[in-house]
């Protein structure tokens, strides 16, 4: 069947006027939506995650792994950084604009069908749909899920896995989710079903509502221990670590990615295909992963493009940044609804000099606010409307040799990203490459 590509942009414009629908947890529509699409999301075995930071991280470490072992497999992630078809990918191909615009032909009908009899479908909850849809369309043999927000009442929540990871639980969401990390905790236990093998690396006071939930469903918990996590190797291109005495490389800088890879060799162990089709595609497969602007150095320019948004990635993001490249000339911008005090008190110290912008967003943070937080830490030495102007700035000022870190949100990233397409032409392609772009026909890169 041929779709024009420009279906395409019409969907995204009628998905985009969903947002008028809001935020609604729920798994009423979504279980509506994807009966009338046949139940796609019983076509495939899953890998399920949920947290506050590093959950996308782990989902395309699970994903890559598989994908080496030879195993069909579908990634759903979210938010995207410069393209929609980011969110949803089948061996580490995204889909195309002419599946994305069958899809949607294919499942609008029933979106419009459901708003006549008062189900109400968001902008989530359709693009989980889609997802599950071209998953099974596909023929994925397994899809690793990530969780858009919280997890209980999470458009995900549907699918029942072969086992469920939660990571790291910190503040976020609080008007959504509760107002004390327990509450969070709680609502990110959620995805744990009935039997269904669980694995954390959460402390207290996270650890006990999630091993209580674990226990009310019966399901076997894995609680990663960071003791058994060492690192030996922090580059910008990836980091070596062992854990239970074992030697691995993650092709994806940062240290607190020890962590995350750790999380997805336990999530990998427990699924029933581990023995024969992917124990040994683990090394190979994390050594071998793309997972685009995670304190990304783009190839040919001076600039680092970041997506942390939270108090605790921001502090990883610090360090990390500290200890590979030294002191860097930052560009920022922020989301109003973050943590905006403690996030820029950790990007003050990788840098004595900051050029703050605002992201393309309605809910970017206002320069006159993030101004004045910032200037308690360190020196703000411009404040652009535009993050390509404060691009521009930060390549006409920046001292020989000196590296530019872009980062705040997602949103910052991807107006950095369309800043560079036209600076440095192909630098966007590179970045938001196959996460498989790793792979040679020598193998795997060397460690």
């Amino acid at each position: 069947m041929s779709i024009d590509k420009a279906d395409k942009e019409k969907f995204l414009d009628w998905l985009y006027g969903l947002s008028v629908h809001g935020i609604k947890l729920g798994l009423r529509n979504i279980t509506e939506l994807l009966h009338r699409l046949g139940d796609p999301q019983e076509s495939f075995r899953s890998v399920h995650v949920a947290g506050t930071d590093g959950k996308g991280s782990v989902c395309a470490m699970v994903s890559g792994v598989l994908t080496d072992g030879k195993v069909r497999t579908g990634l759903f992630t979210s938010p995207h950084i410069l393209n929609f078809n980011e969110r949803i990918s089948v061996d580490g191909a995204y889909i195309t604009d002419e599946e994305l615009a069958y899809m949607a032909s294919v499942t609008v009908p029933h979106v419009k069908s459901m708003a006549e009899e008062g189900m109400l479908c968001t902008f989530f909850e359709v693009t989980t749909a889609i997802a599950f849809l071209y998953f099974k369309e596909k023929g994925a043999e397994y899809a690793v899920v990530e969780v858009g927000m919280g997890g209980r009442y999470d458009a995900t929540n549907v699918i029942v896995p072969e086992v469920c990871v939660i990571n790291n639980v910190s503040m976020e969401h609080t008007e959504y989710l509760g107002r004390t990390i327990e509450d969070i905790a709680f609502e990110k236990a959620g995805i744990i079903k009935q039997g269904v093998p669980c694995v954390t690396i959460n402390p207290e006071p996270s650890f006990s509502v999630i091993k209580k939930v674990a226990e009310e469903k019966k399901a076997p918990l894995t609680r990663v221990d960071p003791e058994d996590i060492r690192l030996t190797l922090v580059t910008e291109e990836g980091t070596g670590f062992t854990y239970k005495e074992e030697e691995y490389f993650v092709s994806v800088p940062g240290k607190h990615q020890a962590r995350n890879a750790s999380l997805a060799i336990e999530a990998l162990s427990k699924i029933g295909i581990y023995g024969y089709r992917c124990r040994c595609s683990i090394k190979p497969g994390l050594g071998n992963i793309n997972w685009p602007c995670r304190m990304q150095r783009v190839e040919g320019t001076p600039f680092i493009v970041d997506v942390s948004h939270t108090f605790a990635g921001s502090s990883c993001l610090s360090s990390d940044v500290r200890d590979i490249y030294g002191k860097v000339l930052v560009v920022f911008g922020i989301l109003g609804d973050k943590d905006i005090d403690h996030i820029s008190k950790n990007i003050s110290e990788i840098s004595g000099r900051i050029i703050l912008t605002k992201p393309d967003s309605v809910r970017a943070a206002p320069l006159d606010k993030i101004s004045e937080t910032m200037a308690r830490y360190s020196e703000v030495v411009a404040v652009e409307s535009e993050v390509a102007d404060a691009m521009e700035l930060a390549l006409a000022i920046r001292e020989p040799d000196e590296l530019i870190l872009v980062t705040g949100s997602f949103y910052m990233a991807g107006d950095a990203l369309k800043w560079l397409e036209k600076t440095y032409p192909g630098s966007s392609t590179r970045c938001l490459r196959s996460t498989r772009s790793g792979l040679t026909p020598e193998g795997p890169r060397k460690v």
